[in-house]
């Protein structure tokens, strides 16, 4: 009776512990040399969060920005993605699903003065890109670029299933519309993951 109450007890202590973990609330400094950002994020909702961005080491002036997200955020990373020596973060949100969709989130510092948004570009609206995506996506920052990593499906339809290979974008930060800053692919390549 004891070992199955331990053990009972054991499980609803996983159970909790897990649930908690794909809760976890954000709280961050990311910086580079004594400039940076400070993310908070509660993470609690699958559909919507609220994000807070506070600038770190930046002008008297400069202050916290706060804005929606469909989705969790995972991981936010930070790096001169435009070239300008002045840091720039990029947050990772997955949207619910078991297809773990991300898109990315994109921050950048002006001067060390104010936050501008950096837009990600929704894969679907390339067509030669988004040929076999079906989520699953992993991000990172690389010298600069932004990295965009997944499996590669035999069709765009239900049923469709893995080819063994895997799609490798690379995104840089150029000027867009209106002085907007956007993400470009500038290089995509498939292998096979070993």
């Amino acid at each position: 009776m004891m070992k199955k109450l331990s053990f009972g007890l054991l499980m609803v202590f996983f159970v909790l512990t897990n649930l908690n973990a794909q809760q976890r609330k954000i709280d961050t400094i990311m910086k580079l040399g004594n400039v940076g950002f400070k993310l908070v994020c509660n993470n609690k909702n699958d559909d919507k969060n609220y994000v807070t961005v506070s600038p770190i080491g930046f002008s008297s002036g400069s202050r916290d920005v706060s804005f929606e997200v469909k989705g969790r955020i995972r991981k936010a990373e930070v790096d001169d993605l435009n070239g300008d020596l002045f840091p720039d973060l990029v947050i990772y949100v997955y949207l619910n699903g078991n297809d773990e969709k991300g898109t990315v989130v994109g921050v950048s510092s002006v001067k060390n003065e104010s936050f501008a948004a950096i837009v990600f570009p929704d894969i679907v609206d390339d067509p030669k890109l988004r040929t076999g995506y079906k989520g699953f996506d992993t991000f990172m920052l690389m010298e600069g670029t932004l990295m965009r990593r997944f499996p590669v499906f035999t069709a765009d339809t239900v049923g469709a299933v893995r080819t063994g290979m895997y799609r490798q974008i690379q995104y840089k930060v150029f000027p867009g519309e209106r002085g907007m800053q956007t993400f470009k692919p500038v290089r995509s390549y498939e292998f096979a993951k070993q």
